[in-house]
């Protein structure tokens, strides 16, 4: 019974809000009003965030996990993922497209397509989501995932199985994109006992201070605990080959039973950040922030911005998820997410000023 007591007493420390908070997260903005009363933290980049406005409302699109790089040209520049239909239907149709403002509060051009799926036995045949760029020396690094649903029968069916990390590279922001291989940058684990065996997705590059390239990723535990984690994979040139840090996964809230989701990771004043969706440890519809002295050991965490209904007047909770980070100086600058809902009821682009 002891032995039980502190494992009940270690899942609640773990980030110190799990069994409170969650009971009383309710209302317009999904939020008790006194969150200390709830043990629930907020960050310092929480409390930062103001202006918030919904980007890249486009007719007849899905738009998703919105990337932002400031170009040679002085002009922001976003890739994004975008597809018609149904929300569903990222799962076969989505590509990466690029837009083009004057200011990260837009108004945006679209410039077109930047990568779709190359269909055939290709490993990403299908849809091609999440981009996340930075400029790597004299190129452009875009990482994305992919996958073939036709592959996926040769796994578990789950269309999950065959996501995967991909890499292409580029001279200018206005492209072409090229793949850097026709395999995946960071694969799965052969070893089903393995945490990452299943899919690896969600790429987030750090180009760390000691010049080496951590990739951040997410991986689905699915043959083992039945979690989704995060860890790192470190390589010495960007494209490769990336090899899996020993002490992966890195972020894991298993021992709650809570998952991690959409992670970014910056680095900035000496310190390393993490910023997440959050799937349940406060609440589905916010994020949560975590910091780390190395990039391996992170931190309990914390809130890392609230829901659209605290930012902009709009009453319904949406799910509002990928983060991307502007940074400016070497701070962040800008918070740029993906949000359900809009004027044309699908799915938009979501900025907030780091004051």
């Amino acid at each position: 019974m002891i032995n039980k007591l502190k494992t009940l007493f270690a899942i609640f420390c773990v980030t110190g809000i799990v069994a409170t908070a969650n009971a009383g997260l309710k209302g317009k903005h999904a939020l008790p009003d006194n969150l200390a009363e709830h043990g629930i933290v907020e960050s310092d980049f929480s409390k930062a965030l103001k202006n918030g406005q919904r980007i890249l409302e486009e007719k007849n699109w899905n738009v998703w996990g919105i990337s932002p790089i400031v170009g040679d040209d002085g002009k922001i520049h976003v890739f994004y993922s975008r597809w018609r239909g149904t929300h569903s239907r990222w799962l076969s149709h989505s590509e990466i497209a690029h837009a083009v403002a004057d200011k990260p509060e837009g108004p945006y051009t679209v410039l077109g397509t930047v990568l779709t799926g190359r269909g055939g036995e290709h490993w990403d045949a299908d849809t091609i989501h999440n981009p996340t760029i930075q400029k790597v020396g004299d190129k452009y690094a875009l990482f994305f995932i992919g996958n073939n649903l036709k592959r996926a029968a040769d796994f578990d069916g789950h269309h999950a199985s065959t996501q995967r990390i991909g890499l292409a590279l580029s001279d200018s922001l206005y492209g072409p994109f090229e793949r850097v291989s026709d395999e995946p940058i960071l694969d799965v684990s052969p070893n089903k006992k393995d945490w990452d065996s299943y899919l690896t997705t969600n790429p987030a590059l750090l180009q760390h201070p000691n010049g080496e390239y951590w990739l951040y990723y997410k991986a689905w535990d699915k043959y083992n605990d039945n979690m989704r984690k995060m860890g790192v994979a470190i390589a010495k040139d960007i494209k490769g080959p990336y090899t899996k840090h020993p002490k992966n996964p890195l972020v894991s809230f298993a021992s709650m039973k809570r998952q991690v989701e959409d992670a970014y990771v910056y680095f900035s004043d000496n310190k390393y950040y993490m910023i997440m969706r959050d799937m349940g440890v406060i609440h589905p519809h916010v994020g949560l922030m975590l910091d780390s002295d190395d990039g391996i050991t992170w931190s309990k965490p914390q809130l890392g911005y609230r829901t659209n209904t605290h930012y902009v007047n709009e009453q319904k909770v949406q799910r509002m998820e990928r983060p991307q980070v502007l940074m400016e100086n070497g701070k962040p600058k800008y918070l740029f997410l993906a949000l359900m809902g809009g004027k044309y009821d699908t799915s938009t682009g979501f900025l907030l000023a780091v004051d």
